[in-house]
């Protein structure tokens, strides 16, 4: 009955929603996704395209469809509901930028990243049919339309696709990806925008797996959250944080719900929440949307869909919209066994609502605080990646006791439980030996009885040949000895013959002597 009430809601809202499409934002509930209704044509279904809202305006640029790359840049007015395609020049009305090449024809792109930078929206790597062998920076300009190539110094990273890139101040920070060899990275590169200058970010600590078609975002301007992707075989549910002061990277425990393993996803921050949308591990589509608290580390889920549901795509596009002073969540396209090209748009939760109680313990709470009081210390200037400050912030050190005393229980049982799994699996061990020293005993005697047939096959194959060779001579005996009997057979009739014609002429003669 429950159900049947909200979908007559939901079906209610959307004819609301036709009627009153200046004011939909306003017929929303919160934390639920609704399906924007559409006034006129659609753009191409699609996935892996780029996205960004921009003064109430979704722009969607570039994507692939059916193993073909497009080259389109479009605009849905989230006003009046409508989609319109952007006419893009290579001319400019005023002076030509001396830091910018000018191009013919927008390239057809996918896997790329699009940040906006003032009133132009820069594109970063992607796949094309076109090769390259470095990152190539395009810019759009919103107002004349205008786009083109930035030229780049410094260390260019290598080309590629499936990256993250993440705007810090006036600087971009790409993570990761997959170059057109199909090679995975994990490195670091930072753009400055005001110089248009590549370096490298030389991390410590263990960095996360190569990875590509993960989601990044950035906390208090310093710290670099890296979560999911995958390589060529494997998916990941992780989290990895960068520092951006003293390029530490560290692999922090995600506190909450437990989410699956998932790349394609969507992601974007709003205040300390970060929202992330659909992916899949090529089996199925995630059906969640999630939160994740930055301060905390601490994800939960927002609300789910069903079945084959657009938002469960792999490649999809969520984007930060503010209208009349609200905050909302934008999400287009994806893939999910079919393309997609429906806006789906959600209001989240005004930021002092009250979140469900994430944290279990005392202990975890303890540390959450902690790692909060490290968040609000953190410095929110422009980053300086040449020096690196060490500060220490003051901390409650009850509040450090106590965790730390947690940590020691939770560790003095662990280790128990390791010895006692130790001291079984030794006994295993001496069991396996027994059986491996039997075993190889079983392996020789078996060997020698192996080799004793072998000896004896031989000298019967040898036997074999010699009789063959035997049987070859008494068959040409045998042809000799029939020659021989046919030979005799011949003598003796001449022999006959000779007989009876002396027999013969001997009685002629008497007969003649006689007469």
């Amino acid at each position: 009955m429950g159900s049947l009430i909200r979908q007559s809601s939901l079906i209610s809202r959307k004819a609301n929603m036709a009627t009153d499409s200046r004011n939909w934002h306003s017929l929303l509930d919160s934390d639920q996704w609704v399906a924007l209704p559409v006034a006129g044509r659609r753009p191409s279904a699609r996935y892996k395209h780029a996205a960004v809202v921009v003064d109430e305006k979704l722009y969607i640029v570039g994507g692939s469809r059916n193993g073909r790359y497009l080259s389109d840049v479009q605009a849905f007015d989230l006003k009046s509901l409508s989609w319109s395609t952007i006419k893009l020049s290579t001319k400019l009305e005023a002076e030509n930028d001396k830091d910018s090449t000018l191009l013919e024809n927008f390239p057809a792109i996918s896997g790329h990243s699009m940040v906006k930078w003032g009133n132009t929206l820069l594109f970063l790597g992607g796949h094309s049919k076109d090769t390259y062998d470095n990152v190539t920076v395009r810019f759009f300009d919103l107002e004349s339309h205008m786009w083109g190539v930035m030229e780049a110094t410094g260390k260019v990273p290598v080309a590629r696709g499936g990256q993250s890139v993440s705007l810090v101040g006036s600087k971009l920070i790409m993570f990761g990806g997959e170059d057109k060899h199909r090679r995975l990275m994990n490195d670091v590169h930072v753009l400055d925008l005001t110089t248009m200058t590549w370096n490298v970010a030389e991390t410590i600590q263990t960095p996360p797996a190569p990875r590509f078609d993960h989601t990044a975002a950035v906390h208090a301007d310093r710290y670099l959250q890296i979560f999911g992707g995958c390589s060529h075989s494997i998916f990941f549910n992780d989290l990895h944080v960068l520092d951006l002061e003293t390029l530490e990277w560290s692999q922090p425990q995600i506190q909450g719900d437990v989410v699956s393993p998932r790349a394609g996803h969507a992601g974007v921050s709003i205040d300390e929440k970060w929202f992330m949308v659909g992916g899949g591990d090529n089996r199925s589509g995630a059906s969640e949307t999630l939160v994740m608290d930055m301060p905390k580390l601490a994800i939960s889920v927002l609300t789910n869909v069903k079945g084959r549901d657009p938002l469960a795509s792999e490649g999809l596009s969520v984007s930060a919209a503010l209208i009349d002073d609200e905050q909302f969540l934008v999400a287009f396209g994806g893939y999910n066994g079919k393309y997609n090209n429906e806006v789906f748009v959600m209001r989240p939760k005004p930021k002092d609502s009250k979140q469900p109680k994430i944290f279990q313990s005392p202990a975890a709470a303890a540390a959450a605080a902690s790692v909060t009081a490290a968040y609000a210390l953190a410095k929110s200037e422009s980053l300086d990646f040449s020096t690196i400050e060490h500060s220490k912030p003051k901390v409650d050190l009850s509040v450090e006791v106590g965790v730390l005393k947690g940590e020691k229980k939770m560790l003095e049982s662990s280790i128990a439980e390791v010895k006692t799994e130790n001291s079984a699996l030794m006994e295993k061990l001496v069991e396996c030996n027994g059986t491996r020293v039997d075993l190889t005993k079983e392996l020789h005697s078996v060997q020698g009885q192996l080799a004793s047939e072998k000896s004896r096959c031989a000298d019967l194959e040898a036997q074999i040949l010699e009789l063959q060779k035997m049987l070859s001579s008494m068959q040409s005996i045998e042809q000799e000895v029939q020659t021989l009997r046919s030979q005799k057979s011949a003598i003796e009739q001449d022999m006959e013959l000779a007989a009876t014609d002396q027999r013969q002429g001997s009685g002629g003669v008497w007969r003649w002597i006689s007469g």
